[in-house]
């Protein structure tokens, strides 16, 4: 489990393709000297576990679905990764509650910066649209994110000067493709609605509340 507030902006130090899946090396810098072989750490918000930690170069193995899904299979070495480590039952729990589970990419529509802040829109397909609610949650690149504006085609975030300086939300162009986890919650609200709502006849925003909704 994660919160969706990034530790540590860290390089892609290589990257081997294997069948079907892919091992891929990233320079933790510092925060490796608390890490070990096993640990789970968030790379642009895909989970990850540590296969191999070689001084400071932790090694992770890719799955072909987690390829599928999202975006990592696109990073090249020397590309800027957004780095959270697993959260402590101790820990403060800021941001929201994040899996590390991508649903799937969408694609930067537009960044319209004003002042220090920006307001970017994303183009995303409905399945992802629909885990979504207008001021909920969203994990871009691993990012807790507000959402500010939904619609049918995408969603709109407004970004603080200190995630775009602390995360790699700063490189982002236009056309880029980004990870997203819609909030847990809301995904746990939907199915349970798909599981009941095909079941009842005459449902009304009161029969809902009368069954816990």
């Amino acid at each position: 489990m994660f919160t969706g507030l990034i530790e540590a902006l860290c390089r892609i130090d290589r990257i081997q393709h294997l069948a079907g899946a892919m091992r891929l090396s990233v320079e933790l810098g510092p925060m490796a000297a608390d890490c070990s072989r096993g640990d789970s750490i968030a790379v642009n918000g895909a989970c990850l576990t540590i296969a191999e930690l070689t001084e400071k170069v932790a090694a992770f193995d890719v799955s072909g679905e987690t390829l599928e899904k999202s975006t990592l299979g696109k990073l090249a070495p020397g590309a800027i990764v957004n780095i959270e480590r697993a959260l402590k039952a101790d820990d403060r729990l800021g941001g929201h509650f994040v899996q590390g589970h991508i649903d799937g990419a969408a694609r930067i529509e537009n960044i319209d910066r004003k002042g220090k802040f920006w307001r970017i829109r994303f183009a995303a397909n409905t399945d992802l649209l629909e885990q979504m609610v207008n001021k909920g949650s969203v994990a871009v690149d691993g990012i807790s994110l507000t959402i500010a504006g939904l619609d049918k085609n995408g969603f709109e975030v407004t970004v603080i000067p200190e995630t775009i300086s602390s995360t790699n939300l700063q490189n982002s162009k236009v056309g880029c493709l980004v990870n997203i986890e819609p909030d847990l919650i809301i995904k746990a609200v939907k199915k349970q609605l798909q599981q009941v709502l095909p079941k009842k006849d005459n449902m009304s925003i009161e029969k809902l509340q009368e069954m816990g909704f």
